[in-house]
């Protein structure tokens, strides 16, 4: 909740910035009611909701594994359009999905033999990963996909880097109710103290609240959200190439399968 929370004020100083001098104010105060209610809600479910599972997921099963999960989004988000909407899914879209959950599968899960001579209706597949991470991760996938409809829905023709202030300020008041109920405020404090992790925070503010953010809504507007979260989708094979160098995690060959089965079923869902 720190990292949520101090990532968010650093990432709000950036766009404030941005907006000063790309529209002239220092607040979005010419959003209308109907964009400031679904881009908090939006803000807060995505935000609040989905980043917080996705971080503490990045704590409990890595940042690859998590990433991976986070390849549930788009057919999230095209399943939400389905309920709440009455959109409908194409046959190639419902392969898509099972590819997708096939290559999520082939990574968190594994089976295990417990008796060599035991039939094979005794076997079963245990998780390679604690059950709480992976719950998690897809916490933070379903953050995403309410927070990306919900911002489709709140834009509506608005600026973009405007839209990401209004849903940062959400998440902003949301983890510091958290972390207020939590009383986890010492933390806080020992955070800002730590100034090689404020260093690295900053950096991610700026390329995460401010350009990820942002750059995501404006795909939003551009295209339609199933492109858009097609292409945001390509992290978990992105990912492994500085988790490797950063990190120093070893990558097995079906992670890697699984990883690029996963984006192959993202990319056929939206054909």
């Amino acid at each position: 909740m720190v990292v949520n929370l101090l990532r968010l004020v650093i990432g709000f100083l950036f766009l404030s910035t941005f907006t000063f001098f790309y529209r002239g104010m220092f607040f979005p105060v010419d959003a209308s009611p109907e964009n400031w209610l679904y881009l908090i809600t939006s803000g807060l479910i995505g935000f609040v909701f989905g980043d917080l599972c996705l971080f503490q997921a990045f704590v409990v099963v890595g940042a690859r594994i998590s990433m991976l999960l986070m390849a549930l989004a788009p057919p999230m988000t095209a399943l939400i359009g389905w309920i709440i909407l009455g959109e409908k899914m194409s046959l190639l879209s419902w392969t898509g999905m099972i590819v997708t959950l096939s290559g999520i599968a082939l990574v968190v899960l594994k089976r295990e033999v417990r008796d060599e001579e035991a039939p094979q209706a005794f076997r079963k597949f245990l998780f390679s990963y604690p059950l709480w991470g992976i719950l998690l991760g897809i916490g933070g996938a379903l953050g995403q996909s309410a927070g990306l409809v919900l911002s489709k829905f709140g834009m509506r023709g608005y600026d973009a880097f405007a839209s990401s202030q209004i849903r940062v300020m959400a998440g902003i008041v949301g983890f510091t109710v958290l972390l207020t109920i939590m009383k986890q405020w010492k933390n806080l404090a020992k955070g800002l103290s730590n100034y090689k992790a404020m260093g690295h925070l900053s950096v991610g503010a700026f390329f995460g609240p401010f350009l990820g953010v942002s750059f995501s809504l404006v795909a939003v507007q551009l295209t339609s959200t199933g492109i858009a979260a097609t292409i945001m989708a390509l992290v978990p094979v992105l990912i492994i190439p500085p988790s490797v160098i950063l990190f120093k995690e070893k990558v097995n060959f079906k992670e890697v399968i699984g990883a690029i089965l996963a984006v192959t079923g993202v990319v056929l869902f939206f054909i």
